[in-house]
């Protein structure tokens, strides 16, 4: 730590100070500085700390030019958190919302922002949570009592189960939790969002021998030839481009096919100029949430499945 500078002419107490915790300790993190301008003003700059010499330090401001300060004009500064990606900042009924149109045949009802969706199980097809599950996020434009009724009532109409899914940390996951909804046992999933190209320079490249399908906004790979061994699915919408239905033969885990299907997908998106891949991965899936990290893949947000009592 350099040592405490001498007072300029005109400085303030506050800014003789002088104190801070930086040192080269922050290169290569987010750094707030407050320095003295050559004519006494104290002048704060945020940005990423590129180098530590023993006279200065260089903070890089978030693209916007480098910054060189003299260490002995440094009156505070401190390491704050990264910056946070443009889709972090999207709220969980926005990001959610890339995934409505991920089954065609889905019945769809909109109540305010909330969405009541019905799609029972064809062709030997397994039933989806997320599919035939009101998704509770954002204002349903009506008190909540009622909103809760129309719920119940637009799956009692079909002969299903009342569900909702909504965000872990919600007030929505309280206000059913606590009028007795339980939770979906093993429901609990992650919505995990990761770049499309740092994604796919992480997964490498895809399998020669894959069947690639296209239909329209949705995109099918599968690897296999008398049996498929591992497939997986893809739906665009916007610039974000949804995983799902990724399946590996359990004879045939361990041998990357799963990141080459993955890798086929993202390919396939970046293509038509997704940059943001998402998908839904249950919280006690250890070895797909590993695989989904090393492809850079982060949790935006969790969602919980609530069924009525």
């Amino acid at each position: 730590m350099p040592d405490t500078p001498e007072p300029h002419p005109g400085e303030t107490d506050e800014a003789r100070v002088g104190r801070h915790r930086l040192g080269p300790h922050v290169v290569g993190q987010r750094v707030v500085v407050r320095h003295l301008l050559p004519d006494g003003r104290a002048n704060d700059v945020l940005g990423t700390c590129t180098s530590w010499g023993a006279d200065s330090l260089t903070i890089d401001r978030d693209g916007h030019g480098p910054v060189v300060v003299a260490l002995a004009d440094v009156v505070t500064g401190k390491p704050v958190p990264p910056r946070a990606s443009v889709r972090s900042r999207v709220s969980p009924r926005e990001a959610e919302g890339h995934g409505l149109g991920l089954w065609p045949d889905m019945e769809r009802v909109d109540l305010g922002a909330w969405v009541l969706r019905a799609r029972p199980a064809a062709g030997g097809d397994r039933p989806r949570k997320r599919a035939n599950s009101a998704l509770a996020m954002g204002d349903a434009g009506i008190p909540l009592v009622h909103a809760t009724n129309d719920v119940r009532r637009f799956y009692a109409d079909r002969g299903q189960a009342a569900l909702v899914q909504v965000e872990l940390r919600s007030s929505y996951a309280r206000w059913f939790t606590s009028l007795g909804w339980q939770p979906v046992p093993g429901g609990d999933a992650h919505f995990q969002v990761a770049s499309v190209s740092r994604a796919l320079r992480a997964a490498g490249r895809g399998l020669d021998d894959a069947r690639i399908t296209e239909t329209g906004s949705s995109c099918l790979v599968e690897v296999g030839d008398d049996a498929v061994v591992a497939r997986g699915e893809a739906h665009i919408d916007g610039d974000w481009v949804g995983l799902h239905t990724l399946e590996v033969d359990p004879a045939r885990r361990r041998e990357g096919l799963g990141t080459a299907v993955v890798a086929d997908l993202l390919d396939w998106a970046a293509s038509l100029g997704a940059t943001t891949a998402w998908l839904h991965v249950e919280v006690d899936n250890t070895a797909g949430l590993a695989t989904y990290d090393r492809l850079g893949f982060v949790t935006h947000h969790t969602n919980r499945y609530l069924v009525a009592p």
